[in-house]
């Protein structure tokens, strides 16, 4: 009772009384890029309120495939995810060359396509 008190007698004076360290999570974002020079492409977009989360990710594979990737976490089930791979894999133009750091690997090297991708984000903080 005696805290209740001078919570209300701070409040009263215009002292500033934090009550909650942690504020309410929420929050929306997407994101996607597109290089048509490497074949980089990938997205995800995710959602939060409170303890409920969902969203999804898709990326292209080596191999020519789309993971796409679905989850949900809350603090009752906790985290799920369901994951599919979408298309043919072609496996035989997957790696060319010399290794992924000799710069013949898969996207021809280390630096190179700057300027040949489109990229977008998107962020709602609630």
């Amino acid at each position: 009772m005696v805290i209740v008190i001078m919570v209300m007698a701070c409040r009263d004076m215009g002292v500033p009384v934090m009550e909650d360290y942690h504020s309410y999570p929420q929050y929306q974002f997407e994101y996607g890029v597109q290089d048509s020079k490497t074949g980089d492409s990938k997205s995800q977009w995710e959602h939060r309120d409170g303890d409920n989360v969902q969203g999804s990710y898709t990326l292209k594979e080596a191999d020519g495939t789309t993971r796409v990737v679905d989850y949900h976490a809350d603090g009752h089930h906790g985290f799920n995810a369901v994951v599919k791979k979408l298309g043919q894999a072609n496996h035989a133009g997957s790696y060319h060359g010399h290794g992924a750091y000799g710069g013949h690997g898969y996207g021809h090297g280390y630096g190179h396509g700057y300027g040949h991708a489109t990229s977008y984000a998107k962020v709602n903080l609630h």
